[in-house]
């Protein structure tokens, strides 16, 4: 496919030069027939001195129809696939753009399509100098695969696409996007292509369906979480994992539901402790990837479906261990297509469940892992698997299978630089990781802005979060709490005040603090986002734009001091 240029004939032109081309070569063909039958005439006797009798004119002439029949068929065959192609990249497909130059992007975009197909939805991979602004606008979600090469450059096949698409404006105000970067750190200018590829996206219009996933050297945790983000896009939560898990033995210390009365789904504190000291190792702003298990009655349900036994002794990795132990963490087959295997041959043929993403709400100093959890609930009343197996199924000392994943993007500067913390709901997880290390480091310039549906029920951390604004490890405290009509603040070592207003959310809050933002920002503040990408983040994001400006905003960004943890 051409990539569609400024000035490029339009869709109707190209049509109508087809034709013409195309009528040419008809007279160009019937003159020259003409011509080798005038000729003819003045030929007195054979043509040639091995000319074939009369009689084998019909076979040496069937044989030529026939020749014809089997260049055109395919030819025929042929022209009809960019049309079915049309079909298949209409506005409910996916488009999957890749840009390369090892080939390690095209196998990722085709794990991500078979990802996408695998729960029904279409997809359609293109190699990126494949794809022009027309396409795009003929999709209403993309997920752009991008290699890095050298010091900042596209993949040599994305050239084309670099300067004649990026290198032009474009309205895409209908679609939803993600990218997925490849790149090293060892190289200064680090996932440049992807990060320029996500920059015209937004100044285009286009809406991202998840941040951008920076991926340095096939990082696993990196592809991980791009795999996560393809189950929020697909809305399913049981994508299988890439890669095999490597879940490392924690045990469930504590758990203390926070909200108690709230109109929201419920919101617990976990705390887990390693059964190895030497794993509390992690730094604020990481992520907590959890294996989940299937409650026991669920196990013993499925057993008795299919008539298995659930203490059968199987092996899986070389250790021998239970079939009960073995299916609560695996994907449960239908039981009608096991009932003719074996348990062990059961246990060879299972899948583990995929894993959850948690923020993790402590520091490694803390000595235990701390997690804020909301209660997931399906349609039919059943608990989601993670947010279940943490909130309800696990019971005290229980094994939870845990493995932490660096999110380099989210760690804090190394400096004492002024810190803006913005969040909601659950995302005060990830925020709480970061102002205890801060207090751990002795840097106090914190300004915090949380929103909520009612302070009475969803404050979360209270006490602790009053006790960070009366000591001092909070300058500014801005709180948002829809459901009241109003807002509470104060500056360090003040109490909390109230101010009404209408239904206020975290966005609010910055904005009617402007002028306070803008004083920060020129001190060299860095903004911390963790939360809902639904609402909270985007409108966050708009409202910095609106103040600031999109180019500082995406210098910020580039200068690490615009950061987002969102979800």
């Amino acid at each position: 496919m051409s990539i569609t240029t400024q000035g490029a004939p339009t869709a109707g032109a190209a049509i109508s030069s087809a034709v013409r081309v195309r009528l040419g070569n008809a007279a160009v063909l019937l003159a020259l027939l003409l011509t080798a039958l005038a000729f003819a005439r003045w030929q007195g006797g054979p043509w040639w001195i091995a000319m074939p009798p009369g009689e084998r004119w019909w076979l040496a002439g069937a044989t030529v129809l026939a020749y014809f029949g089997l260049c055109t068929v395919p030819l025929l065959r042929t022209r009809k696939r960019p049309a079915a192609l049309d079909a298949d990249e209409g506005e409910s497909a996916v488009l999957l753009a890749w840009a390369s130059q090892t080939g390690f992007a095209e196998q990722l975009a085709e794990h991500s399509a078979s990802a996408l197909r695998g729960v029904g939805i279409a997809a359609r991979v293109h190699p990126l100098h494949e794809v022009d602004i027309e396409m795009l606008k003929r999709h209403r979600r993309a997920l752009f695969i991008a290699s890095t090469t050298g010091e900042g450059d596209p993949p040599d096949h994305a050239l084309g696409f670099t300067r004649d698409v990026l290198g032009q404006a474009a309205a895409l105000p209908g679609l939803q996007y993600a990218v997925l970067a490849l790149g090293d750190r060892s190289y200064a200018n680090f996932c440049a292509f992807g990060l320029q590829l996500d920059r015209w996206l937004q100044h285009s219009g286009a809406r991202p369906l998840f941040d951008r996933v920076d991926v340095d050297a096939g990082d696993t945790g990196a592809l991980r979480h791009w795999q996560y983000g393809l189950g929020q896009l697909a809305g399913r939560a049981d994508l299988p994992d890439w890669c095999p898990p490597a879940y490392r033995p924690w045990r469930l210390h504590a758990r203390r539901l926070l909200n108690a009365g709230s109109e929201g789904g419920p919101v617990y504190e976990i705390a887990l402790v390693p059964e190895q000291a030497g794993e509390l190792d992690w730094q604020a702003g990481d992520i907590a990837e959890i294996g989940p298990r299937h409650p026991a009655h669920e196990v013993t349900a499925w057993l008795h479906a299919t008539g298995l036994d659930g203490d059968s002794e199987v092996h899986t990795d070389g250790a021998p261990t239970t079939l009960s132990a073995l299916l609560s963490r695996a994907r449960l087959p239908d039981p009608a297509n096991v009932h003719d295997q074996n348990a062990q041959a059961l246990a060879e043929s299972l899948q583990p469940m995929p894993h959850r993403e948690y923020s993790i709400a402590s520091t490694a100093g803390e000595g235990r892992l701390h997690l804020l959890v909301r209660q997931v609930r399906h349609p039919d009343g059943r608990l989601g698997s993670g947010s279940g197996w943490l909130t309800a199924h696990a019971a005290g000392g229980d094994r939870i299978d845990l493995r932490i994943r660096r999110n380099p993007g989210f760690h804090l500067p190394a400096d004492d630089r002024p810190l803006i913390l913005v969040g909601n709901g659950t995302g005060l997880a990830g925020l709480r990781a970061l102002v205890m290390a801060r207090i751990e480091r002795g840097h106090a310039r914190n300004w915090l802005l949380f929103g909520e549906r009612r302070a009475a029920f969803d404050f979360h951390h209270r006490d602790e979060i009053e006790t960070w604004l009366h000591q001092g490890w909070l300058q500014r405290l801005d709180l948002a709490f829809s459901r009241d009509g109003g807002m509470l603040a104060a500056d360090s070592g003040q109490a909390l005040q109230a101010h009404p207003f209408e239904r206020p959310y975290v966005q609010d809050l910055l904005r009617r603090q402007a002028g306070r933002l803008r004083e920060w920002l020129d001190a060299g503040a860095a903004v911390y986002v963790c939360g809902s990408l639904q609402g909270m983040a985007p409108g966050v994001d708009a409202m910095l734009r609106e103040q600031i400006g999109t180019e500082t905003l995406e210098k910020m960004a580039a200068d690490g001091r615009y950061r987002r943890d969102v979800y």
